[in-house]
C-alpha cells in the first residue's frame, strides 16, 4: 500500500488537497476522484487532479500540507 497527495481544482477555481491510501496507481485516482465527489451535497466537476506526492505507507508515516491563509 502506498498513501497519496493530490491537489484538485474543482469548479474551475477552488483547490482541494486529498490524502488517499490504495494499492497503485489508478487506484488512487478513482479514490481521490471519489473522495472530492463525497465530500459535497452537489456533485463538483474535477477540473484537474493532480499527484504531488506518494509514499510507502507505514506506521508513523504522514505529509505536510502547508496552508497559505492567514499568514501576512
Amino acid at each position: 500500500m502506498q498513501i497519496y497527495r493530490f491537489e484538485g481544482i474543482i469548479n474551475e477555481t477552488k483547490k482541494v488537497t486529498v490524502i488517499v491510501a490504495a494499492k497503485d496507481d489508478d487506484a488512487a485516482f478513482d479514490r481521490a476522484e471519489i473522495e472530492i465527489e463525497s465530500n459535497y451535497l452537489k456533485k463538483p466537476v474535477i477540473e484537474e487532479l493532480t499527484l504531488l506526492e506518494k509514499k510507502k505507507l507505514t506506521s508513523g508515516g504522514g505529509f505536510v500540507i502547508e496552508g497559505t491563509e492567514g499568514r501576512d
